[in-house]
């Protein structure tokens, strides 16, 4: 039997998938039995060395990465293709995004965008009560978390301060579910403190949402907006993202004879590999994928072909300033030193500067996206992004300031967990002071979890540490992110993240 054989029989065999799980499993497969896009012979040696990473998104890309439908389109006007009626009412409103989520496609087989949640139903809102909005909203979110139990689905609220979304954020603090993600976009002009702290004690309750520096991502897209989907992703509204590719900072520090070497000669080399790589996934996807000249999203303006860009990730940004480190006899370590911190920001703004003088074709704004990527559950010794490796962790003001000048260099999304000790469970101040601090200094992302919840973020997705007990002992998930999450757990080590105490005497004015 071949070898594509045998693992198309161990997916149909396998008891611990549900139907829907082999069914994806099934059609990942069939589409890796063809031939990969035609790379150069140095972009496939460095591709199968896992230097540079294509997330294993599929050998024949047929579908974007992530799809950002504009959901307005919809509520505004219908869909001929789905044959809806405009929406009146908050029932038909609800109704009308059910059925669009089926139709979304994403590299997990289910949406990770559902939209603005609060802006698409705040209209239709008037004359519905408080108790009725909270008895729908609470239906549609068990909906979402029963049908489409995947953890990179994400929707979006904020920055203002309204009834959707404090009633979001009621619901998702009480049913605790690992679907929908869910972001604020805070904005210190518009959203006010109140609904800050509301989402702050949302996370010591349920270790969501997560809070977006709104006016610091606006400034870097368009009028037309952007949402923060999946692991910390920041795209643009009405496109999306043709494919993630990226560089494992590790291997190319090891492959540097010192750090002249790694800044000059190795990093620019893996950067323009990378870039070739990007650039075959996404010609695939445009010119021969047919996705874009068939979809009925772009023919009702759901999405456009031209806001769709590329995402160019890095991660085990600690190890490979580690290894230069120790390469140079110094023994300073990533996230607690500061010449090593400062040779981590050096990384960031020259990768800044690589990506954005490599040109794409059918990609927004001509260049990928620099993106610090959040890892995938197989990244065994290396950290995710440019986060401080696990159980290295320090106070979280210390954590804060380290990591802060990074963040100004990608554009797509980077984002740190913070693992918070319980006790803050009896001093929610302090997250809040916490949070308005890092947001204030330039953080694009404040994401937190709190010891103790059994809803606890893995990268940027959830899981529930109950399900992933139930699935190490063979008893499967209805939910699709749970394998990944226990993945994690053995081989990365995110349970062993450093919880640590924040009090107010350092969260209020030291961070600020």
């Amino acid at each position: 039997m071949s070898e594509e054989m045998t693992a198309v029989r161990k997916i149909v065999r396998d008891q611990t998938l549900s139907f829907k799980q082999k069914e994806h499993a099934l059609a990942v497969q069939a589409e890796n039995m063809l031939p990969y896009p035609l790379l150069d012979a140095e972009t496939r040696a460095a591709l199968d060395a896992r230097i540079i990473c294509d997330m294993y998104e599929g050998h024949a890309p047929y579908k974007p990465r992530y799809v950002l439908p504009d959901y307005a389109v919809v509520l505004s006007k219908g869909s001929a293709y789905l044959e809806l009626p405009v929406p009146t009412t908050l029932d038909e409103a609800i109704n009308t995004l059910m059925i669009a989520y089926h139709h979304v496609p994403s590299v997990t087989g289910m949406p990770v965008f559902i939209g603005h949640l609060d802006a698409l139903l705040l209209p239709f809102c008037d004359g519905v009560s408080d108790d009725e909005l909270y008895r729908k909203i609470k239906l549609f979110w068990r909906y979402l978390d029963r049908v489409l139990p995947d953890a990179f689905m994400h929707a979006n609220i904020g920055p203002t301060d309204n009834r959707v979304a404090r009633t979001i954020l009621k619901v998702d603090a009480e049913l605790k579910q690992i679907a929908p993600n869910l972001t604020f976009l805070y904005d210190p002009e518009v959203s006010g403190e109140d609904i800050l702290r509301l989402c702050t004690d949302n996370i010591i309750a349920c270790s969501k949402p997560h809070i977006a520096n709104h006016p610091v991502h606006a400034a870097t897209f368009d009028a037309r907006g952007y949402a923060i989907v999946s692991c910390y992703n920041a795209l643009p509204l009405c496109g999306g993202a043709s494919t993630l590719t990226r560089i494992n900072l590790k291997k190319v520090a090891e492959a540097s004879a010192d750090e002249a070497d790694f800044l000059n000669v190795q990093l620019p080399r893996y950067v323009a590999l990378n870039a070739r790589l990007t650039r075959a996934r996404v010609d695939y996807l445009h010119k021969q994928s047919g996705f874009f000249q068939s979809s009925f999203l772009v023919e009702e303006g759901w999405i456009e072909r031209e806001r769709f860009t590329a995402m160019f990730g890095i991660f085990a940004m600690a190890e490979a300033v580690n290894h230069l480190q120790a390469m140079a006899g110094k023994a300073g370590r990533y996230g607690h030193d500061s010449e090593a911190n400062a040779l981590g920001a050096r990384i960031s703004a020259l990768l800044a500067d690589l990506v954005a003088r490599e040109p794409m074709d059918n990609v927004w704004r001509g260049a990928a996206m620099l993106h610090s990527q959040a890892g995938i559950s197989s990244d065994a010794g290396v950290t995710p992004g440019v986060r401080i490796p696990y159980g290295e962790e320090p106070d979280p003001v210390s954590h804060v300031r380290a990591l802060l000048p990074h963040h100004q260099h990608y554009a797509s999304g980077v984002s740190e967990i913070l693992t918070l000790d319980e006790t803050v469970r009896g001093n929610p101040e302090a997250v809040f002071q916490l949070a308005k601090g890092a947001l204030a200094m330039g953080f694009r992302e404040f994401t937190a979890n709190v010891a103790g919840n059994d809803l606890v973020r893995v990268t940027g997705f959830m899981i529930r540490l109950s399900d992933v007990k139930l699935y190490n002992e063979a008893k499967g998930s209805r939910t699709n992110t749970t394998s990944l999450g226990a993945e994690a757990a053995e081989v990365v080590g995110i349970l062993g993240r450093k919880p640590r105490v924040v009090g107010l005497e350092l969260a209020v004015g030291a961070v600020g």
